[in-house]
């Protein structure tokens, strides 16, 4: 794992575009394509503007969701796939394809089936994520599943989680964020060839600190990430300060 202390939130976003940029035309130059894995949340605001702005051929790369809330709709403005579209997919110049995880599917079932049949058949190139608060990657809160081999799975959603959701302003309330969501497993996490993991903000760097100490468990999912060499952390100041100290 590397760490880089950005100087703030652009900054970081502008950092992890430039690495996922570099890798995504890595793999095309090397194989004619690349697969990627894309996240929501206030730390992915930045890194796609940046996206958005690349000279790349989006034509060659196709991007999978990370997670999505069960039962609500894409036109649902705290969707994940509403997110990813205004935020990614519309500011790119054609997308090869992105796969939607369909979270108000009828039938749950065959929609994990659907995706995991597709991504079963990909090679992630590269994954951009965040951790929340409580220590998750994708939606994988405490205590995670790190035992399941599917790439996606269904979760219930700890308290907490839900919360964070509520204080960054996605929702008005607790009672309305759903209790369920689609994610992608902790073991389908760590397959990627490459991550990029940006955390904003003072109230992640408890978060921070457990994904560099903690052991590694169920009770800290961020802390498998130490099992990644190829894994870039950008945090900014207030994020990193219970790790590196004010640097000021």
């Amino acid at each position: 794992m590397r760490i880089t202390i950005c100087e703030d939130k652009h900054d970081m976003g502008l950092q992890a575009a430039k690495l996922g940029i570099t890798l995504i035309k890595e793999a095309i130059e090397k194989k004619g394509s690349a697969n990627i894995v894309v996240a929501t949340g206030l730390s992915q605001f930045s890194l796609y503007a940046h996206l958005g702005k690349a000279d790349l051929d989006w034509s060659k790369v196709e991007a999978f969701g990370l997670n999505e809330y069960v039962g609500i709709p894409d036109t649902h403005p705290s969707s994940f796939r509403y997110y990813l579209n205004n935020r990614f997919v519309q500011k790119v110049e054609k997308l090869g394809a992105f796969h939607q995880i369909i979270g108000d599917a009828e039938d749950l079932d065959a929609e994990l089936s659907r995706l995991n049949t597709l991504i079963k058949e990909k090679e992630i190139d590269v994954a951009f994520l965040g951790i929340g608060e409580n220590g998750h990657i994708g939606f994988n809160d405490p205590p995670a599943n790190f035992e399941t081999n599917d790439p996606y799975i269904i979760v219930e959603l700890e308290e907490r989680s839900r919360r964070q959701q509520v204080s960054e302003g996605w929702f008005p309330t607790l009672e309305e964020v759903p209790r369920e969501a689609i994610t992608m497993s902790v073991r389908q996490i760590l397959k990627a060839k490459s991550l990029i993991c940006s955390v904003p903000d003072q109230r992640k760097a408890r978060a921070v600190a457990m994904c560099m100490y903690d052991q590694i468990s169920v009770y800290a999912p961020c802390a498998a990430l130490r099992t990644k060499k190829e894994c870039a952390l950008l945090l900014d100041r207030p994020a990193s300060m219970l790790i590196m100290g004010d640097r000021r």
